[in-house]
């Protein structure tokens, strides 16, 4: 049979642009291939896909007209070849399943850093420094049962009484213990030892916060208020100053410049503006001269170490860092030679975390290895998470010191809490991860 060259050279181009569709099974397969091709995912927030297909020798890419393809062509086929079809199939697949990663991860991590918890000797001494001397608002008041705290504190016949503080959109909470009281905080404590903890207060105006400090004679820890110099890149215009509570746990007051900080510090709320334009004085003005807390900050031994606990294992990420040393830094601290490494951490909501590592002077103390719960160097910083069970587990493999003896359902001073673990992190400085009954809820 003599064949017609004009037809069959037709039938060819006919054949390219419109190949028979595949078998089903073969379909699979395809699918099934590109499935093991997918990339592997590390657990790192910070690794990115890659979604640049491979490139042939010529790199263009090639699609039929859409007015060219029939009514049994599926969309998104290559006719140019099998391998760009393959990989939008699997990029489509990795997709999806970086997204299911993700989702995870959000469900296992922080979720926020929330109140700072202080433990004292006398609560109503306290209470009153904190929301008369500074304008705390009390929120809360609450008494333990005996012994209801015994297994959350790693302590024996404990009784509590709790008042929960609010500054702005942050939270405090005092703590003494009715029974079995501590020790108190050394008095040649140092603010290099590494058990030390402060927590840093927003003021609207430096001058007037201190003069309302000076006023009340407040302890001093700084000489006076400190401004860092300019050629501090990350941390030139701050001004700060230290000082301690009537049972010498240290605070400091902060002043951020514009530029620096959260930008939520420079906010002119209404009752600001309106205190500004009056020249407000007294217990009214304090509600608007303290703003909230910006973070609560450690001494660490290690800064690497405590990367690794509180970045790698809890996932809280990093911020931002300095290197602050000099006249001011030594007057701030009230140490001579005072040279400091700061890592700025933060999570999704609540204050920071800020570490100190003191690079010199040497001979920072560590924390005694008798240290217990009711000593008033226990700070402890909540941490919400989503998945206590896991992150206890991964703490365990990890032979994390514990101060709590088991995860415990939470006494009623947290409410919205359900279940609890007290753990150390690497120099001793207490965290306490709660997974809120909401929490519990989605699962």
């Amino acid at each position: 049979m003599k064949m017609n060259t004009a037809n069959f050279t037709r039938a060819r181009r006919r054949s390219a642009l419109f190949p028979p569709e595949l078998p089903s099974s073969i379909t699979l397969t395809i699918q099934r291939e590109s499935v093991r091709a997918l990339p592997s995912f590390s657990d790192s927030s910070d690794r990115w896909l890659r979604t640049e297909p491979p490139q042939p020798e010529d790199s263009r890419w090639c699609h039929a007209p859409s007015e060219q393809h029939g009514a049994s062509q599926p969309n998104g086929f290559f006719p140019c070849g099998e391998q760009n079809a393959l990989w939008a199939l699997g990029a489509r697949l990795a997709l999806i399943a970086l997204l299911l990663l993700v989702s995870h991860s959000s469900r296992a991590a922080v979720r926020e850093v929330g109140a700072i918890g202080l433990t004292v000797n006398d609560l109503g001494r306290e209470v009153e420094f904190y929301t008369k001397v500074l304008p705390f608002e009390r929120v809360s008041e609450s008494k333990s049962d005996p012994g209801a705290a015994d297994e959350l504190l790693g302590l024996s016949g404990t009784q509590l009484r709790s008042v929960d503080l609010k500054l702005g959109g942050e939270h405090i909470t005092l703590t003494e213990h009715l029974l079995n009281k501590g020790r108190p905080i050394p008095q040649d404590s140092r603010s290099f030892d590494h058990w030390f903890q402060h927590i840093a207060i927003v003021v609207r105006d430096m001058d007037k916060a201190y003069a309302r400090l000076r006023q009340a004679k407040v302890k001093h820890v700084s000489t006076a208020p400190q401004t860092l110099p300019a050629w501090k890149k990350d941390a030139g215009g701050i001004m700060a100053f230290y000082f301690r509570d009537p049972e010498d746990h240290v605070l400091e007051i902060i002043w951020f410049p514009p530029g620096k900080g959260d930008p939520k510090w420079q906010q002119r709320t209404p009752d600001i503006l309106s205190a500004e334009r009056s020249g407000t004085s007294g217990e009214e003005a304090g509600s608007t001269l303290f703003l909230g807390i910006d973070h609560t900050a450690i001494v660490v031994s290690d800064t690497d170490k405590s990367l690794a606990f509180y970045r790698d294992c809890l996932g809280i990420r990093v911020a931002g860092g300095a290197e602050n040393y000099g006249t001011e830094q030594e007057h701030l601290n009230q140490v001579f030679g005072a040279r400091l490494r700061i890592t700025a951490l933060r999570a999704a909501r609540g204050p920071g975390i800020e570490f100190l590592e003191c690079i010199t002077p040497p001979g920072g103390r560590p924390l005694p290895v008798d240290a217990r719960a009711n000593d008033l160097t226990f700070w402890h910083t909540r941490i919400v998470v989503n998945e206590l069970d896991n992150f206890a587990a991964k703490l365990s493999e990890q032979q994390t010191r514990l101060v709590s003896r088991s995860v415990v359902t939470l006494p009623g001073e947290v409410p919205k809490a359900a279940r609890s673990l007290i753990v150390r992190d690497p120099d001793g400085h207490a965290l306490q991860l709660i997974q809120e009954t909401s929490s519990l809820a989605e699962k």
